[in-house]
């Protein structure tokens, strides 16, 4: 255990640090995302950085990035896809979808994990990639680190009243082990409320060239994340061949699609679909092949998320 690691205005000084080089990176990669390749590339894991549990332990947090800009991939879990110690399957993702996927999983670590690392190796498109999660205090993320990562405090961040936002609660239908059969719809419904931080907006598709002048506009333009906010949900392909998944009606995307008027959270002019009565959405999917698959159910706001996963056994 690292001394201090608790302290607030450490954390405080963390997580300005994080915001400062959160804006040089997203800079960075700018300038470099119109010659992002369609395919072909591989799939770096990122680590995200780590959370304290009230009990000692210790949720490591990991990402990835999919270099390319239309390309998913499958990776089973096994030598190309392992975490370790404690693997080769930590819960991490098998269905890579294009480009930035934030916070996609946590893995729990004791008290006593101590200066030891948790690799996660990732092999794809002929590549090898790994990344290293360790308990050093640079690597301390809390919620507004999550919530600025994803854009909800604005471009730039510290926007939009985020500081007091809980994730949403989220309770799935159902039993998350189930049997499907090729070509039969299967019902999906989830129940999710939220305290309605961060405020509901969408990612303007105009934007002021300047200041105070309205008459002169251009299309999305931004330097840092920006994403829409207020409650969704959506259900997607964790595990397995997504194209060989259907959803009825279509999910909107859950990576970080910034290119405009696409179905995505973080392109402009996308709004977060009103919500349902009750609160309760409702879908349909349906397999085109057999198999297993893992469909996780998402509850958003923008900044904040839960999920529970829902795995089908496919005849």
């Amino acid at each position: 255990m690292y001394e201090g690691i608790c302290c607030a205005g450490f954390r405080t000084a963390l997580r300005r640090a994080a915001v400062a080089a959160l804006i040089l990176l997203l800079g960075a990669w700018a300038l470099g995302a119109q010659g992002v390749p369609y395919s072909g590339q591989d799939v770096a894991p990122v680590y995200e950085g780590w959370q304290d549990n009230p009990d000692g332990s210790f949720d490591m947090l990991f990402g990835y990035f999919n270099r390319n800009q239309e390309q998913e991939l499958d990776v089973p879990v096994g030598p190309d896809n392992r975490l370790e110690p404690g693997g080769p399957d930590r819960g991490q993702p098998t269905h890579f979808y294009p480009q930035r996927n934030r916070f996609v999983f946590r893995v729990r670590v004791p008290p006593d994990f101590g200066n030891r690392e948790l690799v996660w190796t990732l092999t794809s498109n002929g590549r090898t990639n790994t990344a290293h999660g360790i308990l050093h205090p640079d690597y301390y993320t809390d919620n507004i680190v999550i919530m600025n990562n994803q854009g909800a405090g604005g471009s730039g961040g510290g926007a939009n009243f985020i500081n007091n936002n809980t994730p949403p609660k989220l309770l799935v239908a159902g039993a998350p082990a189930r049997t499907a059969v090729v070509g039969q719809p299967v019902a999906l419904s989830a129940v999710a409320t939220d305290d309605g931080i961060p405020q509901r907006r969408e990612v303007p598709l105009l934007l002021p060239w300047e200041e105070g002048d309205a008459l002169e506009r251009r299309i999305g333009s931004r330097c840092c994340p920006n994403s829409a906010s207020g409650l969704r949900l959506s259900w997607f392909v964790y595990r397995g061949p997504a194209e060989h998944v259907a959803f009825d009606p279509p999910q909107f995307a859950q990576w970080e699609d910034y290119r405009d008027a696409r179905n995505s959270p973080w392109s402009a002019g996308w709004a977060v679909p009103p919500i349902p009565a009750d609160n309760r959405w409702t879908a349909e999917v349906t397999f085109a092949e057999p198999g297993q698959y893992v469909l996780r159910t998402l509850a958003h706001d923008g900044g904040l998320m839960a999920s529970q996963d829902i795995t089908f056994t496919v005849k």
